[in-house]
């Protein structure tokens, strides 16, 4: 296909870009939590049939946008292979609930202030 990018007139004669096609959602050479990951992490570059689609057209040749365009590909598996860390669940410290509650009563303060005064 053609590229817009760099090359002058050689852009407009040469077929150099790369567009890459892989159909996630039906290939088993994953595990399916890094499928699900992966599909999650392409985002916009997913069709709503599961292929993944990735353009390359930087290079001038089209080896150079082949190779570019699968070394995109393994950096997006190689993300989607990456486990979530699993979230610990944290209780607020000792301090941090006095603050909370100390500025609560000064914002009470400051509210009662404003009020209306009886004389």
């Amino acid at each position: 296909m053609r590229s817009s990018g760099p090359g002058g007139q050689n852009v407009n004669k040469v077929a150099t870009a790369v567009e890459l096609r892989w159909d996630v959602r039906h290939s088993h050479c994953l595990p399916e939590a890094v499928r699900m990951r992966l599909m999650a992490l392409a985002g916009s570059r997913l069709t709503d049939e599961g292929v993944l689609i990735i353009r390359a057209q930087n290079h001038r040749t089209q080896e150079r946008n082949r190779g570019e365009a699968l070394a995109r590909l393994m950096a997006l598996v190689r993300r989607a292979a990456i486990p979530p860390k699993p979230r610990k669940a944290t209780k607020p410290t000792r301090a941090s609930k006095r603050r909370r509650l100390e500025g609560k009563r000064h914002q009470s303060i400051k509210k009662r202030l404003r009020g209306s005064r009886d004389d």
